[in-house]
Formats: structure tokens, sequence, C-alpha cells
């Protein structure tokens, strides 16, 4: 029971803290793009009005952009304090992108941000534009490297276990870098960020149209966001088909929770809602086959053929053969020094059983599923609050292209009000990867039980309320911020 609360609450604390730092992250990529597509705009056209108001949206950026840092700071220092075990065994691997991320992607953002945001007038504008624009990719290069330690955790690839050091060590950095998972989860994320960013600016610029002040420079800006805002939707879009093949392929656990399917087969459907269902668009969706065959929870549990004739065990082979990886590792550990013919017969078993060391600590397979309703309706959050946002877009620059925009209110109101939704979809997509991978901190090679540190229940409850109390803090000096900075407006007219 010690064990199980210990799992638990350290697996909420750092959900928390990655659910508040997903808050700032798609902005500030979103916003980039925005802010440096308008400059771009004033240094081609020596248009003032388009330098104020990419100095706007510039000055709201600055302000998500400081307080992302934080979160993303005590982020990575929770894999030390609560995942000890884990950063002891795969430490070598994970911690090679996360620490070119820090060294190489963020003091380029640092300091471009600084050019970009103190050096009007003091530098050129061209190399004031280079600034911005290399702010946003340094952000966007930041996020490559944590979705490629991200993605490592849902695929690991290019390592191999050393039984005498006890960790996992990289053989293959550009495995990891090409990992096919990195390559679609990083356009993913990226254009989710234009998405968030476009939203934001849609609505507060309809804001500004309901109280009819700022119009040109309201426009302006919807203008662009929305264009920004539905290539960014669309490439989701595409971006998520291949996050899916890849999922059906790499974590077929987590494709069948997201569907609630319990029973694969051929010409799998796909669940819009229980009960409503389309045929075959799950298998379409998975192999890009109408008669794909996909796996659903009992497959993956009982074992399976596939009618290629491909057999996957059962979990309860799978578990087995973790405990002989478990019972050989320990016996070689015990023998290497004082037998060692004995100690390579040992490894030999090992080696022959490696792949499923991580089943070793799991008891039941039961375990192996995970929260089935919560990944299934995140998913379906997802879908359908993008979706909705995708047609709001489209509306939004239509109506502003018509110049309908200013007197259809019940669009600007809907705009405004989709601010809290792309956020919420985002939050959802960020659910169906992490919770939809359970038990696992790493797919199919270290469980979340075996992962975390050796620290009290009670120690890591206190941590955890005092970031809810901070993070929280965090939020709402930052919306203040921002509410009071978009109430004064950028002064244009």
């Amino acid at each position: 029971m010690l064990e199980t609360a210990l799992v638990d609450w350290s697996r909420l604390q750092f959900a928390l803290t990655a659910g508040y730092h997903w808050l700032f992250v798609p902005l500030t990529l979103g916003l980039a793009v925005i802010m440096a597509t308008m400059e771009t705009v004033y240094v081609a056209t020596g248009d003032e009005f388009w330098k104020r108001t990419a100095k706007f949206w510039m000055k709201l950026f600055a302000i998500n952009f400081s307080v992302g840092i934080a979160t993303g700071i005590i982020l990575e220092f929770e894999f030390g304090t609560n995942f000890s075990n884990y950063s002891w065994f795969v430490g070598d691997i994970f911690g090679a992108p996360l620490a070119i991320e820090g060294i190489f992607a963020f003091f380029m953002e640092a300091t471009f941000f600084a050019v970009m945001y103190f050096g009007w007038e003091k530098v050129s504008k061209r190399f004031h534009l280079a600034s911005t624009w290399l702010t946003g990719i340094g952000a966007a290069i930041s996020a490559v490297w944590i979705l490629v330690a991200n993605s490592w955790m849902q695929h690991p690839v290019g390592m191999e276990f050393n039984p005498d050091t006890v960790r996992h060590e990289m053989v293959d950095f550009w495995a990891l870098v090409l990992n096919p998972v990195a390559i679609s989860k990083f356009f993913h994320s990226v254009f989710i960020g234009w998405m968030t960013g476009a939203i934001f600016v849609i609505g507060i610029s309809c804001w500004y149209l309901l109280k009819r002040r700022e119009t040109r420079f309201a426009l302006a800006s919807i203008r662009i966001a929305a264009m920004v805002g539905i290539i960014g939707t669309f490439a989701v879009m595409f971006s998520g088909d291949s996050s899916g093949v890849h999922v059906a392929e790499y974590q077929p656990m987590k494709l069948a929770a997201a569907e609630g399917l319990e029973d694969g087969g051929e010409r799998a459907p796909f669940s819009i809602v229980p009960g409503v269902e389309v045929p075959a668009m799950l298998s379409i969706l998975a192999t890009h086959d109408a008669d794909g065959y996909v796996p659903g929870i009992n497959d993956l549990l009982d074992g399976y053929t596939t009618p290629d004739g491909v057999h996957h065990l059962s979990a309860d082979e799978k578990i087995e053969r973790g405990k002989i990886a478990l019972e050989a590792f320990g016996e070689y550990r015990a023998l290497k020094d004082t037998d060692p013919e004995a100690a390579a017969i040992a490894r030999q078993r090992l080696d022959e059983n490696v792949d499923y060391f991580g089943y070793g600590y799991i008891n039941s397979k039961e375990e192996l599923v995970p929260p089935v309703g919560l990944v299934y309706w995140a998913f379906r959050v997802m879908i359908g609050l993008g979706s909705l946002l995708l047609v709001l877009m489209i509306a939004v620059l239509w109506a502003e292209r018509k110049a309908k925009l200013r007197n259809m209110r019940w669009l600007l109101w809907a705009a405004l009000c989709s601010i809290p939704l792309v956020y919420i979809a985002g939050q959802a997509g960020w659910i169906v990867a992490e919770v939809g991978r359970q038990p696992w901190v790493i797919e199919g090679l270290l469980p979340v039980k075996a992962a975390v540190s050796s620290v009290s229940v009670a120690a890591v409850q206190t941590t955890f309320w005092l970031f809810v109390a901070i993070f929280t803090l965090f939020l709402a000096i930052e919306i203040r911020i921002l509410l009071k900075a978009i109430k004064q407006g950028p002064q244009i007219e």
C-alpha cells in the first residue's frame, strides 16, 4: 500500500508540473511565429503600424516566456528527486538530449530574446528581425530535444543494457534523434503551438473589436493569426495521422485504450462515442489499410496471432520471461566474481530475456491496462475541440476578409471564449500520450513503480501541495500581467 501511494503521488506531482509547463510552451511556439511574421511585414513595407503591432504581441510573448522557464526547470529536477531509479537506469541516454537542449537551444533562445526585446532602435532592422526569428527557432529547437527524450520513453531505441553497471547505455545517438516517434511528435507539438498562439491572438483581437477599439490592429492581427492557425491545424492533423501509425506499431495498448477496443481484428471500427462507430476506420488510421489488423486490450493481454502468421506473446508470458531476466540478472551479479562459468550461463539467460526485463516488475496482467475511460475521453476531447477550433478560425478569417467580422458579435464572443478551449485540447493530448502508456515510464522497459525514488510519501505530498500553491501563484501573476497589458492595448490608434 505504501509503495502504491508513493508511485501515485510521484506521478501526480510530475503530472502537475508537466501540465502547468505545457500551459506556457505552446503559446511561446505560436506567438513566436505570429510576431515574427508581423515584423517581417514591417521590414518589407516600412510601415510603422506593423512595428507597433509586432511589439505588442512581443510584450505578451515575453511575459509568457519568462514564467514558463520556471516550470520547465522544476520539471527537469523532478527526474532526480522523484525518479532517481529512472535517472540511474537510463540517465546516460535520457540525459544527453536534455543536456543538448540546455547548452545549445536554451542559450540560443536567451541570447536572441535579449536582442529581440531590448534591441529596438539599437540594432539594424534586419538584424532585429533575424533575432526575432532566431528566438522562435531556438524555442523550436528546444522542443526538438525535449521531445526526443520524451519519444525515447515512448519507443526506446539505440541502447543496450549493461548488467555490470546496471544501466542502459547509448550505442546509437542518431537512432535516438531520428526515432520516428520523435519526428512525428515534434511536428505535432510545434504545430499545436501555432494553433494555440493563433487562437490566443484571435481571441484577444476579437475582444478589441467587441470594445470597438484598436480596430485596424485587431483585424490585421486576426488575418495573420488565422492563417498561421489554419496552416498549423492542418499540419497537426497530418502529423497526428503519422503519430497514430506509430502508436499502433509501438504502443498498441495505448491505441486500444484510446479507442476502448476490447477485442480487435481486421476492419476495426473507429468509435466516435460509445455506440457510434465508423466501420474499418480504425484500421485505416492505424495501418492505412481498411483490412489492417488492430489488436484490442484482450488480444494484447491473452496473446494473438496476426493474419500474416506473426505470433505475439501474452502478458503472462512476458511477465514470466521478465522474471527470468530479473533472476538471471541477480545470479550474474552474484556469481561474476566467484564463478565465471556459472555467471556466463546466467548472462546468456539474461540476454535471451532482456527485452522483457521490465515485465519482471509486473505482478498481474491487469496492471498493463491504462485507465481506459480517461484515455478514451481525452482523445475525443482533443479531436473534437481541435476540429471545432479549425472551423472557428476559418469562419473568423472568412468574416474578416468579407469585412463582416466587426458586426458578427456572436462570432467575436465565440472566438474570445475559445482561448481556454485550445488549452484544454492541448492538455487532453498529453493525457492520451502519457496516461495511455501507463504503467510504463519507459514503454516495455521500466514501469513507474520501479523508477521512483526511495523517499517518503509525506515528502512527496508536501512538495506536491507546495507546487500547487507556487504554480497557481505563477499562473495568477501571469494572467494578471497579461490582462493589464491587454487592457492597456497597443496604443496604435
